[in-house]
């Protein structure tokens, strides 16, 4: 009953804050819009309708055309289906994977956590955007390999926050309590070592959705990530700065969406450290 009450008042934290309640509402509707894209979208967004390409905003197209007159704000709508599910998928990816290999690291100790630190170090070396590029090279894009390959190039940061964690709680008390009753490591590192350690994990996972987000539309402007003509926010940027001049909405709405859901993702990110820090509650 005491944890509901803290969850409780952890959630009452961070809605009470005006930044992290609007960044919700809005990352909100971009997961409405991803959810009934189908529904939503005026237009199939793969329709190609070369007797009016590049046309402006109008009655007709409220976002215009794009290069193959494709309607541009169905593209954006399905855009968002795909920019979400990658950004999910690989910040689960990549927080299953760390979260597991730095419970190990931290837990036993010695040569396991030297080999799983110094090759996660060789990773965190190398810039998240390149390694994924250079994954992408070998692998190839799609919305699944892409998730994987982010992911892949993200979990490092999960294995050092977790082995932070481990190393602090695994010389508690209860810790060593369970020990002594004969507990075996994996189910105290799964029942209770992970339970203590999740309020930073999903600290990490909100704020890191946005980053991944932004790290895929990187991939799709430079041409290594979602394949045409599966419509994604990176690859539209990329098609319509060719076409400025002649309709520049084409190019700058997906490059706005992509700025206003990564910043209320990082936003709402915020609020949650906030509201899951006692210190910040001004508890402590």
């Amino acid at each position: 009953m005491k944890n509901n009450d803290r969850w409780k008042k952890t959630i009452k934290t961070l809605f009470a804050r005006k930044v992290a309640m609007f960044s919700a509402v809005v990352v909100v509707l971009f997961i409405l819009l991803a959810v009934f894209a189908p529904v939503i979208a005026p237009y199939d967004p793969n329709y190609a309708d070369f007797a009016s390409f590049l046309q402006g905003p109008s009655g007709t197209h409220l976002l215009g055309t794009d290069n193959y007159g494709r309607d541009v704000l169905s593209r954006i709508i399905y855009g968002t289906r795909v920019s979400l599910i990658i950004g999910v998928l690989a910040v689960m990816i990549a927080c299953v994977i760390g979260t597991f290999f730095g419970m190990v690291a931290g837990y036993f100790g010695g040569i396991v956590d030297d080999v799983i630190s110094r090759l996660m170090e060789a990773i965190r070396a190398i810039p998240q955007i390149i390694l994924a590029m250079a994954l992408t090279a070998v692998f190839g894009s799609g919305i699944r390999n892409l998730a994987i390959i982010l992911g892949i190039s993200s979990m490092a940061g999960y294995v050092r926050m977790m082995r932070g964690q481990v190393l602090t709680i695994k010389e508690a008390d209860y810790i060593m309590a369970g020990k002594l009753q004969g507990n075996k490591d994996f189910r105290l590192m799964f029942k209770h070592i992970l339970p203590n350690s999740i309020s930073p994990i999903i600290v990490m996972m909100t704020q890191q959705v946005g980053s991944t987000i932004l790290s895929e539309a990187g991939l799709s402007f430079l041409g290594l990530g979602i394949s045409a003509p599966t419509a994604s926010w990176g690859s539209m940027v990329s098609e319509g700065r060719l076409f400025l001049m002649q309709n520049p909405v084409f190019a700058l709405t997906p490059g706005i969406c992509v700025a206003v859901l990564v910043i209320c993702l990082n936003m709402f990110g915020d609020g949650v450290r906030d509201a899951l820090d006692p210190r910040l509650r001004g508890e402590v």
